[in-house]
């Protein structure tokens, strides 16, 4: 609570601060000699407004190789730390956040694909019951990011998974992959599966597999 209210003292300081400014530079804009401020306008507003947008222009540029290389920095990161792990939560957490943080895409985690690729494997197959689906379908979607055609029969299984959650998962993790061995079934599933949002991945998937 203590902390809510000094942000409420921060926020209420700040609109204080910028609406004294304001009158301030209205005030002197008042009093500033008429040939002053035609230069202003003709000469000092352009120039700063071209100064702004090349700021901003340069900003946009820098910023995507910044994100990248922040981007490399954590799953550098967590690549050290998934080496380091030795129980198997931790290496299962720390493998489903080494896909999540390098965006869902398999450059980057070749060295430990395979580790990977095992990883998922066993959560789909021993994260059973309804209480631990979340765990399965996590393990089907980021299944498709490693791009390995021998796990497409794990996750052909999964389309018949009893809970929609992992059916949905499954069928995005087979898009990814564009198993052609799947595309009959997933035909099948977005026509006649219960679960709308399955339909959607399924037909999702199958128009990626094309």
């Amino acid at each position: 609570m203590l902390a809510r209210n000094e942000r409420g003292q921060v926020r209420l300081t700040l609109v204080l601060l910028l609406i004294g400014l304001v009158v301030t530079a209205v005030w002197i804009w008042k009093r500033t000699p008429p040939d002053v401020q035609d230069y202003v306008v003709e000469q000092v507003v352009p120039a700063t407004a071209l100064a702004c947008v090349v700021a901003a222009g340069g900003w946009l540029l820098v910023r995507p190789f910044r994100k990248r290389r922040a981007q490399r920095a954590r799953r550098a990161r967590l690549l050290a730390s998934f080496k380091k792990a030795r129980t198997w939560e931790a290496r299962r957490d720390l493998a489903f956040q080494l896909v999540e943080i390098n965006e869902y895409q398999r450059h980057g985690l070749e060295e430990v694909a395979g580790e990977l690729k095992d990883i998922f494997m066993a959560t789909l197959k021993q994260a059973v019951g309804d209480k631990q689906h979340r765990l399965r379908g996590m393990a089907a979607s980021h299944l498709g990011v490693l791009q390995d055609p021998s796990t497409v029969p794990a996750l052909m299984a999964a389309l018949d998974d009893d809970h929609a959650y992992v059916r949905g998962c499954a069928a995005l993790g087979l898009g990814r992959m564009r198993a052609i061995q799947a595309k009959e079934k997933l035909a099948v599933m977005m026509k006649e599966d219960w679960d709308q949002t399955v339909r959607s991945r399924a037909r999702e998937a199958w128009e990626r597999i094309g």
